[in-house]
């Protein structure tokens, strides 16, 4: 994946993250709010990554 594609994905994951957990919160869901947190931290890891890329792209670009 691109660079813009992960931090896309990444932003999707966290709403979508968030969103669960506050279903599970208000439904009195656990499972479904710990399942919304581990997706909300797979998109803060998504949007590191293409981070990364694009520092690695724009060094490689400076040489």
């Amino acid at each position: 994946m691109g660079e813009f594609t992960d931090k896309i994905k990444g932003v999707a994951n966290e709403l979508t993250g968030k969103a669960k957990q506050a279903v599970g919160r208000e439904g009195d869901d656990p499972k479904l709010e710990a399942e919304g947190a581990g997706q909300e931290a797979r998109g803060h890891i998504q949007q590191a990554v293409g981070n990364a890329k694009g520092k690695v792209k724009d060094a490689i670009d400076k040489l």
